[in-house]
């Protein structure tokens, strides 16, 4: 019975000691109900000399019907299950890429720019900050093509330059064709908006936009390279030093879980789904090829890696997560 008893008294004794039945201890308090938005996207890598910063600028969701214009929804069902990606819906992400070598710091489009409250794109310039990248010291905004989600962000909330300092490069090709509103009625209905849109991104930035050509090194370091189909001169860039490189590949893929293994289909914001197909074949050959990394406008942040053949068609490899830069 002395044992049974001192038992007793230990137990209890234990029971008084834990902090989880003890008044007003924090054990005993409701959890911190969780943040409300997820922790700020940005991630960083090197290439040579580069320091290239991918940052998010949150994502868009639009019907998974019609996104493909030359394949059976059934089929572009089953390749978004394949990818464990939603069967009624593409879920499409936004990310930046920034490269900085020295006091150049240059930026590869310009994402959606300010959005309305609740909306799940235009993050970019919180993620910025977050990343300790200062707008104002973006010396080049380099563009692969002027749809509105890779040039809103040109402007801030009061309508002026969101970048004040920087200059503006843009591929002749896309500059000549959005700039001619004789172009317009050749366009494709859906796109026509994109001539006012241009205009007025454009209009702050008056004597500070050059265009360039075709293969022209843009700043030192990187180099254009002519991606058309997505747009008249939309446009990819090698950034290369010394034996290191990668390509930043705009919007030659979107998602690439469906559109590398299916390098022929057309996507709804193709201007020429023809030339398109052929340009998104002969880079994803290339970059294969050559196992060069690549950063892509619509890939899963933080939207690098590498593309490797997969039957007639390819598939996305991400890179390596890495916490040390």
């Amino acid at each position: 019975m002395a044992i049974n008893r001192r038992l007793a008294l230990s137990a209890t004794g234990a029971l008084l000691a834990s902090p989880a039945m003890l008044p007003g201890t924090a054990a005993q308090q409701a959890p911190a109900a969780a943040p409300a938005a997820q922790a700020p996207g940005f991630y960083r890598f090197r290439v040579g000399g580069f320091l290239v910063t991918t940052v998010h600028d949150g994502f868009f969701a639009r019907p998974l019907d019609g996104f493909v214009r030359n394949a059976p929804l059934a089929d572009v069902q089953a390749a978004a299950a394949a990818a464990f990606l939603p069967t009624d819906r593409q879920v499409i992400p936004f990310t930046i890429t920034f490269v900085q070598r020295g006091d150049t710091l240059a930026v590869f489009d310009t994402g959606n720019g300010v959005t309305p409250a609740g909306a799940t794109a235009g993050r970019m310039i919180a993620n910025m900050a977050a990343a300790g990248i200062d707008p104002a010291r973006v010396t080049h905004v380099i563009h692969s093509h002027f749809h509105g989600d890779h040039v809103n962000g040109l402007l801030n909330a009061e309508g002026g330059r969101a970048f004040s300092n920087a200059q503006v490069l843009v591929p002749e090709a896309e500059w000549a064709w959005w700039t001619n509103a004789g172009n317009e009625t050749r366009s494709p209905e859906g796109q026509r908006g994109n001539f006012a849109n241009v205009a007025r991104r454009f209009a702050p930035y008056q004597g500070r936009v050059t265009p360039f050509g075709a293969a022209a090194e843009v700043i030192p370091g990187i180099t254009a390279i002519a991606a058309p189909g997505h747009t008249p001169g939309h446009t990819i860039f090698r950034i290369a030093d010394g034996d290191a490189q990668m390509i930043f590949m705009a919007d030659v893929t979107n998602r690439p879980e469906i559109m590398m293994p299916n390098p022929s289909w057309q996507i709804v914001f193709d201007f020429d789904g023809d030339a398109a197909a052929a340009t998104r074949r002969r880079v994803l050959d290339m970059v294969a090829t050559d196992r060069i990394r690549v950063t892509g406008y619509h890939f899963p942040f933080p939207a690098n890696g590498f593309v490797a053949r997969a039957g007639n068609g390819f598939r996305f490899v991400p890179a390596d997560w890495s916490s040390a830069v």
